[in-house]
């Protein structure tokens, strides 16, 4: 029962902020999303407002939303300020860290009236959380590179929850100083970070192995560390980003076998 003071309609400029207010159980009460917002099914039916870089103002005051969720640090400023000037409620979610997904499950379950049931989700991503940090707090420690692309090759630094779940299950991110969230990295300097392991979309597999092919003596090729995994799950700062982290504590526990 959503309650008087709920949000009823519900615009997304995210798709991980869809998927938040679907997992805060919310899913009712969205009315649009921008682009590339395909999870969960129901979301792809809704209408679209635009996208990371530019929204149709057109379009979502037609949707007549008594809530826009704004991606903090990915919806322009100008956006927000200028939807706000309209008089539409904009509240902007940022999430830096893994436990923030929790953090923020709550906060939307609050502003949608689904405050149970995103306490539940919040709660039991939590405890999935503790369980995994438990069950690596003394794995043996692998150099990880997480591969984005081959032509050139680019990865994340520290500051990305990729990274931190590369942390949580026991490995090191051999990019974590880069300057900036992400980054081109040379060939010369991915062979120089002897990375144990490979980690890359399940979708660039091909890709991936003609990359690799050209360096077979380098360690994740010579000894067949180079795992494809859903992207998705980890790439998207929402629900998911705890399945992703389970996959990827997985797959460096079998580098580990």
């Amino acid at each position: 029962m959503v309650s008087a003071r709920a949000a009823e309609r519900v615009v997304a400029l995210g798709p991980h902020l869809a998927e938040l207010a679907c997992a805060a159980g919310g899913c009712e009460q969205l009315v649009g999303v921008i682009a590339y917002s395909d999870f969960p099914e129901r979301v792809r039916r809704l209408p679209v407002v635009g996208d990371a870089a530019q929204v149709n103002l057109e379009a979502l005051l037609a949707l007549r939303p008594s809530l826009v969720l704004a991606w903090d640090g990915g919806t322009s400023p100008t956006t927000i300020d200028r939807l706000r000037g309209l008089g539409l409620r904009v509240e902007p979610l940022r999430i830096e860290k893994l436990g923030e997904v929790a953090d923020a499950l709550q906060r939307v379950g609050a502003w949608l009236g689904t405050g149970a049931v995103a306490d539940a989700v919040a709660a039991d991503y939590r405890r999935r959380l503790a369980t995994l940090a438990a069950r690596h707090a003394q794995a043996r420690p692998l150099k990880v590179f997480y591969q984005i692309e081959t032509a050139p090759a680019y990865t994340v630094n520290g500051d990305s929850p990729i990274s931190q779940a590369i942390a949580l299950c026991g490995g090191r991110n051999v990019f974590a100083g880069l300057p900036t969230l992400a980054a081109p990295v040379s060939d010369e300097a991915v062979l120089l970070a002897q990375p144990d392991v490979v980690v890359h979309s399940e979708h660039d597999r091909e890709a991936m192995r003609a990359y690799w092919s050209r360096f077979p003596t380098a360690p994740p090729m010579a000894k067949g560390r180079i795992y494809g995994i859903d992207a998705d799950l980890l790439a998207r700062a929402g629900p998911r980003l705890i399945d992703g982290a389970e996959l990827l504590c997985a797959t460096l526990d079998l580098a580990r076998r």
